[in-house]
């Protein structure tokens, strides 16, 4: 009884309440929600009265004009959204916008559009009618069209002609695959558990989910064989992995352990060797020595096999979008994809910013149909969801102008401002005139996006003066019968049609501020149509595109619930939030983030990414890393934002191994390998370098129902049921949709050799079309309770408990077994912006920095993952969590030189040949490593230089106070919370890089401020001391001089940092250097004091 009963409630279908009621009712809230028990109120408006549920295409076109509210304990509510900005909406997908005018004269009415927004005409001559012109002419006019004067024939309802008819098909009642699996057979492993891999994969089955269909007959053929076509054909690999050049790689690996051995001659030499006039010296030099030594040995053994890929996007085309048997029509057959943007803060992310990365994504050259895009705003704020429509209404005249012309980059943005002649290249005659209309309706849509802070202030003004006029008047009027005190009137937020944002308003109030406010979906352009849908010719005032296809990818405005009292997980609980709500949506088999300040550089890269993915191996690909490139960086990339030698030397060395690690953006992911699936099949290489004697796994295939005993589905289906919601939550559709994923994600079985593909042409029906009951569920996975007593964050999804989570949820993919792909594209893939100004820089690096040390003190310290880590990538991960500790031996070893000086000492006993010798044989390997590793990544000398000055300023500034911090966590509990970096400009518009030159004072800048004084001082304390003397030292000064200058060297970017400017000092660098100065001075005075006196001091001894 207790088992019928759990499976009853979790196979409880969703229900839709049509509820005609006031608005006062609609603030009662349900006092208890079930599972995935809820309601979707749909409140009456003059343009729409409530549905009848048998019509599903007025369900298609409420969910197109309703924004979709709700969470805990809360009714899921549907509020009609005619208007959700100021300026009118013309594209047919677009939220708020009307079919087209009716051409009845003296009809001013809208004509009926289906779900994707295309005009539903009664006559194949596709005359202009709307329903109650069309009605009135079937009942006087005889039936005839006024366009070709023929008969309609019989009379059709235009909603329900709406719905097409293969649309018809879907079944509204969503299945339970969790039910169909244990009715169909248990699948467990052996240790009697629920097998997740295999229930991943589970075959034969036909699904009507997303836009996936399965043969009804063998994949292979009726007698389990290949298909001759397949078996005569020649097959085409999509990717090619090419080795670096073995005369450089040789003599590169040779270099590598070349200077191992070097520096281990040299450690024992040192050791052997003290300095016994400074054994105090010596010491904290050798530990130094060693743990540099040690540092550099984890970052240096992971470059032994780069590697280089290229992809082939003819073959792709050839392979999915070539008419063929199993498709003749030539429909793509790539499998979809899910981007998802993440903002949070539109004050430290501007909306134009986001906007512009919208609209990248939009006019990406991927299959329109099978493309979506989910913008997170973490924030609920109503100026990220205003400039969010904006951006969706721009997009139907920037996305056609970006396909017609074959513009590139897709960012208007940095479209009209690229340096260069835009007409190069360019053959239509009407290019010229298209470029300056769509600028000048960029310019405008600018100035609308720039004022949006602006007019919602203004417009929530006005409301709630009026609010304050109705409420000051009903006191007035009831003064009289009871004392009360003047009403308080909360200062909302409106939005453009004259409710309540049920976001953070500007002024926070109960359930309406940043860590308390409802879950919030708005589908801002529909699901486009299968078929491509071409524009209008052109007129004296508009663009020509009947050529062009006009669809827009859908979008999604998504904000999650946030409550008091509830742990969101910063970023990677609102990742996650996407995951479970474009599952139930879209349910693209792969997923591309971004980071909301990083755009679409080079239209094809989804394509080039997808290559990877779609080839032999492809199923064992987890995810596709693109490497990270910016704008806006100073000419000499002073603060090494670039970051070129790990974007292009270590990414391009770990690609080799198992795979780049996951740097947080420009990533695309499988589905199922975010779900905390392993890769249905692999090879474990368990020897230190991973290539040899492989060990291959099980295939994970599903068992028949034969296979299963009758008894055993009995026993273990209560365990099952009880597994899965514990895995992934209680949500029935988000269920029903892995497997579909899965499928979808597979390679294409063109050839005997693809082990795990799908057959051709199985990815080319059209898309399920939204209805109320899918956003609703859609509003129920993203609320804040929904991840409670799952595996979400940990072993599902982006995983917690990091600042860094970005490389947490790489390495647990990794340890899993998957493998990585490191796409590099002739055109750069991603542009984004990185802050030049030094106090923001310092702070990233520091955030990065702390997620390292946290890594390295929880379980996901590589010295603890499983044998499926291969040793030279489980190398990599541990240099990841060690790095920031060198910052405790770099500090120490940049005062070394100072107190050498200061002491008249050095860390060897005198500069004789040996230790001369070996600092010549370290110093040139070092050298000729720079050189061949600039080759091989193809990175500047200058770059790689720069990388190591602020590999200096780093670590002795931010890295170690992310030391500190992460012990402090560890030991004390003590939680560590960080800003977003402000992609904000300077005012002075005339300099490009005027945030290079802002000085914001920051703690972290004391201790390289410090070393550099003190080396200064240092050094003018030897030399006077040494030209005075007597009997000069000059070795110990030559020595202590050169290592100062060393550290100096290194420090010289910060130090021009601090000057501002033009030269411009900063008065705290005066201050700190003057105290820094007076302290060191009394200080040497009170060690050292001159010779004949018994002052402070006199007595001191160093050991």
């Amino acid at each position: 009884m207790a088992n019928s009963d759990s499976s009853h409630a979790l196979s409880r279908q969703p229900t839709i309440h049509h509820i005609s009621s006031s608005m006062e009712d609609l603030d009662s809230e349900l006092s208890n929600v079930e599972y995935a028990t809820y309601s979707v109120h749909m409140p009456p408006t003059p343009d729409h009265q409530p549905l009848d549920c048998n019509s599903r295409g007025s369900e298609e076109q409420f969910v197109s004009s309703s924004l979709f509210t709700g969470g805990h304990n809360r009714a899921t509510r549907a509020l009609s959204k005619d208007k959700v900005i100021g300026s009118e909406t013309s594209h047919i997908q677009m939220v708020g916008s009307k079919g087209s005018f009716c051409s009845i004269p003296g009809c001013n009415s809208r004509i009926t559009t289906d779900a994707q927004g295309v005009d539903v005409l009664p006559c194949d001559c596709d005359f202009k009618i709307c329903e109650d012109c069309y009605r009135d002419a079937l009942r006087t006019g005889d039936g005839i069209c006024p366009g070709c004067k023929e008969a309609y024939g019989a009379e059709r309802n235009l909603v329900d002609m709406s719905v097409d008819n293969r649309q018809q098909s879907f079944n509204l009642e969503r299945r339970l695959s969790l039910v169909k699996s244990t009715e169909s057979g248990l699948i467990r492993n052996q240790n009697n558990e629920f097998d997740y891999t295999e229930f991943l994969y589970e075959t034969k089955k036909t699904y009507g989910y997303g836009n996936a269909v399965w043969p009804k007959e063998d994949v292979n053929g009726d007698n389990g064989g290949e298909p001759k076509e397949l078996s005569k054909k020649q097959w085409k690999p999509l990717t090619r992995k090419l080795n670096v050049s073995t005369k450089i790689l040789f003599p590169y690996r040779l270099l590598i352990l070349g200077r191992i051995v070097a520096y281990a001659l040299f450690m024992e030499w040192r050791i052997t060797n003290p300095n016994e006039d400074a054994i105090w010296l010596w010491g904290m030099s050798v530990v130094c020595e060693l743990w540099f030594a040690f540092s550099w040995v984890l970052d240096q053994l992971p470059k032994f096999c780069p590697v280089n890929r290229f992809a082939d996007l003819d073959v792709l085309k050839e392979k999915f979008e070539t008419p063929n048997p199993s498709n003749p029509a030539g429909k793509s057959d790539l499998p979809g994809v899910d981007i998802f943007v993440s903002t949070a803060d539109p004050e430290k992310e501007p909306p134009l910013v986001t906007a512009n990365t919208i609209l990248s994504i939009l006019a990406a050259d991927y299959p329109v149909e099978k493309l979506s895009c989910y913008v997170s705003d973490d924030g609920g704020a109503l100026l990220t969801f205003e400039a969010m429509a904006e951006a969706a209404s721009f997009a139907s005249i920037w996305v056609p102008f970006c396909r017609k012309h074959d513009i590139e980059p897709r960012n208007p943005e940095s479209y009209f401002g690229l340096k260069r002649d835009p007409y190069k290249n360019k053959v239509r005659p009407d290019f010229v005139r298209d470029r300056r209309r769509v600028k000048r309706e960029y310019d405008e849509f600018k100035v609308r996006v720039n004022a949006l802070s602006d007019s919602i202030r203004r417009r929530s003004d006005a409301y709630n003066t009026r609010e304050e006029v109705k409420a000051l008047k009903r006191w007035r009027e009831n003064k009289d019968d009871e004392i009360r005190e003047i009403p308080k009137i909360a200062k909302a937020t409106w939005m453009a049609d004259g409710t309540h944002w049920p976001g953070t308003w500007t002024i926070p109030a109960l359930e309406h501020s940043r860590g308390d406010h409802a879950s919030i979906i708005q589908v801002m352009l529909n699901p486009p149509s299968d078929e491509p849908l071409k524009g209008t010719a052109a007129d004296m005032n508009s663009t020509d595109l009947s050529e062009v296809d006009i669809r827009l990818p859908m979008l999604v405005y998504v904000s999650r619930e946030k409550r008091p009292g509830y742990d969101h997980n910063k970023k990677a609980g609102a990742m996650n939030a996407l995951v479970r709500a474009s599952a139930i949506m879209s349910n693209g088999p792969f997923i591309l983030n971004l980071d909301c300040d990083h755009y679409i550089f080079y239209s094809q890269a989804l394509r080039e990414g997808m290559c990877y993915m779609m080839d032999g191996e492809g199923d064992r690909i987890c995810y596709v890393q693109f490497p990270q490139r910016f704008e806006g960086i100073d000419p000499s990339d002073r603060y090494a934002n670039h970051n070129t030698v790990f974007f292009d030397a270590n990414m391009r060395a770990l690609d080799g191994l198992q795979g780049p690690v996951y740097v947080g953006t420009g990533c695309l992911f499988r589905r199922t390998a975010l779900y905390g699936f392993e890769p249905p099949l692999s090879i474990e290489r368990t020897n230190w370098l991973g290539r040899f004697f492989p060990r291959k796994r099980k295939i994970a295939t599903a068992r028949s129902t034969a296979e299963v005993a009758p008894e055993e589905n009995y026993d273990d289906e209560a365990m099952n049921i009880a597994l899965i919601p514990k895995k992934f939550g209680n949500s029935s559709m988000l269920l029903d949709s892995i497997q579909v994923a899965a499928f979808q994600g597979q390679p294409l079985a063109d050839h005997p050799s693809i082990k795990n593909g799908r057959p051709p042409g199985s990815l080319i029906a059209p898309r399920e079309p939204l209805v109320p009951s899918t956003v609703g569920e859609a509003i129920n996975v993203i609320s804040c309770w929904y991840e409670d007593k799952t595996e979400w964050g940990d072993s599902v999804g982006w995983i917690y408990g990091s600042v860094t989570e970005d490389v947490v949820t790489g390495y647990r993919m990794h340890d899993r077994g998957w493998r990585s792909v490191y796409c590099v594209t002739k055109r750069d893939a991603f542009h984004g912006t990185a802050p030049i100004n030094l106090t923001d820089r310092l702070h990233q690096v520091l955030r990065w920095a702390t997620g390292s040390v946290e890594i390295f003190f929880s379980r996901n310290n590589a010295l603890l993952g499983s044998s499926r880590l291969k040793l030279l990538q489980r190398i990599a991960y541990l240099n990841v969590g060690i790095y920031p500790f060198t910052s405790i031996f770099l500090i120490v070893y940049c005062f070394l030189p100072a107190l050498s000086l200061f002491s008249g000492q050095f860390i060897v006993q005198t500069l004789n040949v040996t230790f001369l010798v070996y600092l010549f044989a370290i110093t040139v390997t070092l050298s000729l490593l720079a050189v061949l590793e600039v080759k091989w990544s193809g990175i500047d000398l200058e770059e790689w230089w720069r990388n190591e000055q602020f590999w200096l300023i780093g670590g002795t500034s931010a890295h170690l106070v992310a030391v500190l911090q992460g012990l402090l966590k560890v030991i004390a509990g003590i939680e560590i919370s960080f800003t977003l970096t402000s992609k904000s400009v300077g005012e002075d518009v005339d300099d490009e890089f005027v945030d290079l030159y802002i000085f914001k004072w920051t703690s972290l800048m004391i201790p390289p401020l410090t070393i550099i004084m003190v080396n200064l001082i240092a050094i003018a304390v030897a030399v006077s001391r040494t030209i005075y003397s007597a009997e000069p030292q000059w070795s110990q000064l030559v020595g202590g001089v050169f290592f100062s200058f060393w550290v100096l060297a290194h420090l010289y970017p910060f130090a021009k940092g601090l000057m501002g400017r033009r030269g411009k000092t900063p008065t705290i660098v005066f201050v700190w250097s003057g105290l820094l100065a007076v302290c060191i001075s009394l200080l040497w005075v009170a060690i050292n004091p001159p010779s004949g006196t018994t002052q402070i001091g006199g007595s001191f001894q160093f050991p």
